[in-house]
């Protein structure tokens, strides 16, 4: 199964899920983080830390996180154009995949979100410093 092909199978699962947190969106930011390259558009990779600063270091759930992503999306000309981190090392879509449907898997995608966010680490400061100013 492919990267995409089990990121695919989670989303499903996190979108049946009817949790009011929203676990769907640590999915898409921790998946995005993982496979942004310098060919990704900045958007993809400067939205994805926003959603992993915000659900990691704020506590957001993943519908806040949403709702500040359309409020970023408002500015999308101020995008700081974040570059990738080497994750290696970090759990995958296929590591969360292996805990069955439950509780497990749901603690699974937020320990997955949090490496990730560990991963870049040395774009902690710059994510939050125009995560802030832009939504405050």
């Amino acid at each position: 199964m492919t990267d995409q092909e089990a990121c695919h199978e989670l989303a499903f699962y996190t979108l049946a899920h009817g949790d009011p947190e929203f676990i769907h969106q640590y999915l898409v930011d921790a998946y995005a983080a993982q496979h942004a390259d310098a060919s990704s558009k900045p958007i993809y990779l400067d939205f994805a830390l926003a959603g992993l600063y915000l659900s990691n270091e704020k506590g957001c759930t993943g519908k806040e996180v949403q709702r500040a992503h359309m409020r970023l999306a408002r500015h999308k000309d101020r995008l700081p154009g974040f570059r990738p981190v080497d994750t290696t090392g970090c759990p995958t879509v296929h590591d969360v995949l292996q805990e069955g449907p439950g509780p497990g898997r749901d603690r699974a995608i937020r320990r997955w979100s949090a490496a990730v966010w560990r991963a870049y680490a040395t774009l902690h400061a710059p994510v939050r410093d125009w995560v802030e100013r832009e939504l405050t």
